[in-house]
């Protein structure tokens, strides 16, 4: 019989319950507090719901009735400089957080409703029916809520999607040297997705001052947290990862407070991140205004059991029971808390001319249709000022550089003139700069600002997009191969891609996102991808793809400056290529949105980049075909060269688009249709293209050569153009 020992967790686990003693000792203006904003929510959220019901919110309207105690009861004592983020069901979080920001959590009961109070009922409401004057201009509607004024980070509407987010908050808080913090509030179903378990161990690695509050209300939807998980005590996943974490009754809303309390002890003194589970329930199903059990998942006991411990009502009990308020002043608050939701819609809403006894939307408050695009991505303007050099038309001294010691080299001198510049991802600080030499020495010199991270791609993007979002930092981001960011799709594209335009437009997203393709080195189907399709194809996204090393320090530059999510393409073949570079300069951009003609021509239209422009620069030569030879440098949709496109096009008659990767999720094939579409009447011929195959590449050196394309494909193209010309 083997020798055995109970091992304990690293970190305590404690349940917290109140005692009267703690209901006497607490201040009787936090109880107002509380109080004030229990019934403001309340009121809110049944308003929302009068309104679903007559077909006004536009979409899901997922209703925290019953759980406002856990948010109440966490934001009352927060700083307007901490911040939060929440889940799809969030109305009641980015309330509280609001009317503690504009209140100072200091509430007259007998005087309710002040003007900035009403401001933030009717700007919320807005919001969720999709008007102008909503916090996102009506983009964000139910379940994208945000103020950054306030410190609300936004809500989410993918399950555990805004987690990773907070995280990069907690981060940009910690390095800016406050003691501020992060709550980041989801559900019971959030606490099995990867990207919550990835980002709790980042966050404990890194003594991030980051809370994860578990709503727990037990469904997720109409799964009970039994069905989901051999644990239902769901702040035990805190412990597998040696975070502090508590258990709390979220229906009382002062043991969420002195829990909460409690915690922030611990993050404010450096001691990392903690959990916090509050039991909570919602009076109604998922969506709407009727109870689960309507639906069949629940029982009307155990919905009446939960009702019976109302925090509003645990609330006002005992306050009455302290002296400090009687049921008439209850009844008083409840009433100004529902007149005001009553101004709100008066503000909103009218009789429906059209409709006898109906209400409709005032028609002068929508969101103007011209506004549909508008802060998809920023206009630029931060570039108006930069100092651009284009390569191809430098004459100055040149010195000689390998194309990876450019990458490294520029990422130095940006990061030694610019400290809100961090690197992270797997391996950057080790190998002497990563797997490739790209992040060489950067750790030596900026030791706190290059964080090798765990492999956990849902964190540690996410992370960077929250860095991105605060604004303190300008995160670059690597992937060690494009195929890696599908693991993080979530938070590259629903997240970061779309963060701008979905919560209002004008929050900047300053990220560089860097990988490297990698066709031809047999590391297989799970490696070699080029993302630059599938990213041209998503919206927020700027593409940068440099064939030169002279390039690359340019478009770097530019991606560092500006205000958007940028992709930077970069791909192994180039990496050791023997390159001339301006002497002493790592400092110019490259012109915005400039194309590089690499051959001048006028039988054919050759578009590329990366390492295939030198391979259609090699098939030219070898066919004498006179061919103009386009290097794209710049590829998203808002940042590409139409104009050196449509006058090389208008020349030549005929395009070949040349890439190397695969059709499925090719590049060309969207350019293409766009060429088509811009250009239709000056074509002699139909588009040709060059792709790999299908499959994606093999291991097989044969199969993987077969896979791709290179200068035997281009020439192939370039004679199916001659075909098309005649065979001139």
């Amino acid at each position: 019989m083997p020798k055995q020992r109970r091992l304990d967790p690293a970190e305590p686990w404690i349940q917290v319950t109140t005692t009267a003693a703690d209901w006497k000792a607490a201040d009787p203006q936090l109880l107002a507090a509380m109080l004030a904003e229990l019934h403001l929510i309340r009121a809110f959220e049944e308003t929302v719901l009068e309104l679903a019901g007559e077909s006004l919110v536009h979409g899901p309207a997922h209703s925290s009735i019953g759980q406002e105690g856990g948010a109440v009861g966490s934001i009352v004592g927060l700083r307007s400089t901490d911040a939060i983020n929440g889940s799809h069901r969030g109305h009641h979080q980015f309330l509280a957080k609001a009317l503690t920001h504009v209140t100072g959590a200091s509430f007259d009961l007998t005087n309710l409703v002040t003007e900035p109070v009403q401001a933030v009922l009717q700007r919320t409401l807005a919001e969720i029916l999709g008007l102008a004057q909503g916090y996102c201009a009506g983009r964000g509607g139910s379940m994208h809520l945000q103020w950054f004024e306030a410190g609300a980070l936004g809500t989410n509407a993918i399950v555990g999607g805004g987690v990773p987010l907070g995280a990069g908050n907690a981060w940009a808080q910690k390095h800016a040297k406050t003691t501020d913090l992060t709550i980041s509030y989801f559900g019971d179903g959030a606490v099995n997705i990867g990207s919550v378990l990835e980002t709790m161990n980042l966050a404990s690695a890194w003594k991030l001052p980051f809370a994860f509050f578990i709503e727990n209300n037990g469904y997720a939807v109409s799964t009970s947290v039994a069905e989901s998980t051999g644990e239902p005590r769901l702040s035990a996943r805190g412990l597998g990862f040696g975070i502090p974490s508590f258990r709390v009754d979220g229906m009382d809303p002062l043991a969420v407070h002195l829990v909460t309390g409690m915690a922030e002890e611990i993050m404010r003194s450096g001691g990392g991140p903690t959990v916090i589970e509050a039991e909570v329930y919602r009076f109604f199903h998922q969506n709407g205004p009727y109870p689960g059990s309507a639906f069949g998942y629940r029982g009307k006991d155990e919905e009446a059991s939960w009702r019976a411990r109302d925090p509003l009502e645990r609330v006002a009990k005992e306050m009455i029971t302290l002296g400090q308020i009687d049921q008439a002043g209850v009844l008083s608050v409840r009433a100004q808390a529902q007149a005001a939701m009553k101004a709100a819609v008066a503000e909103l809403v009218e009789p429906d001319p059209e409709a006898e006894g109906k209400r409709r939307i005032k028609p002068n408050l929508w969101p103007d249709t011209d506004f549909v695009n508008v802060g998809v991505r920023g206009d630029t303007s931060e570039l108006a000022d930069a100092r651009t050099l284009d390569p191809l038309d430098y004459t100055g001294a040149l010195t000689k550089s390998r194309f990876v010691d450019a990458v490294s080299g520029v990422m130095r001198r940006r990061m030694e003139q610019d400290d809100r510049i961090v690197v992270l991802g797997e391996d950057v600080h080790k190998l002497a700069g990563g797997t490739n030499g790209a992040t060489k020495n950067l750790k030596k010199e900026f030791d706190d600002r290059v964080l090798g991270t765990p492999i956990s791609e849902n964190a540690f993007a996410g992370l960077g997009g929250g860095m991105a979002l605060d604004g303190r930092y300008r995160p670059v981001v690597e992937f060690m191969y494009p195929d890696f960011m599908w693991v993080a799709a979530d938070q590259v594209f629903n997240q970061i891609g779309k963060a701008r335009h979905m919560f209002g437009g004008v929050n900047p997203v300053p990220l560089v996102l860097r990988t490297k393709i990698a066709m031809g080195s047999g590391y297989g189907s799970q490696h070699l991808m080029d993302p630059a399709g599938i990213f041209a194809t998503s919206p927020g996204w700027r593409i940068v793809a440099p064939s030169t090393a002279a390039d690359y320090i340019g478009l770097m530059n530019a991606a560092l400056a500006l205000q958007d999510p940028v992709l930077v393409i970069e791909h192994v073949d180039l990496y050791a290529q023997a390159d001339e570079i301006p002497a002493g300069d790592l400092d110019y951009q490259l012109p915005f949105g400039k194309a590089g003609v690499r051959r001048q021509g006028s039988d054919v239209t050759v578009i590329s980049y990366l390492s295939m422009v030198r391979h259609a620069l090699e098939a030219v030569e070898q066919t004498g075909i006179d061919a103009e030879v386009i290097d794209l440098r710049w590829l998203d949709r808002a940042s590409l060269d139409w104009e050196t496109l449509g006058e090389s096009i208008k020349k030549t008659n005929a395009v070949l688009i040349v890439e190397q990767g695969a059709q499925g999720t090719s590049y060309g094939g969207w350019l293409a249709d766009e060429i088509q579409r811009r250009f239709f009447d000056y074509l002699d011929q139909p588009i040709e293209r060059v792709t790999g195959g299908e499959a994606s590449p093999s291991i097989s050196r044969v199969l993987e050569r077969a896979a791709i394309a290179r200068t035997e494909e281009v020439v192939a193209g370039l004679e199916r153009v001659r075909q098309a010309m005649g065979g001139k």
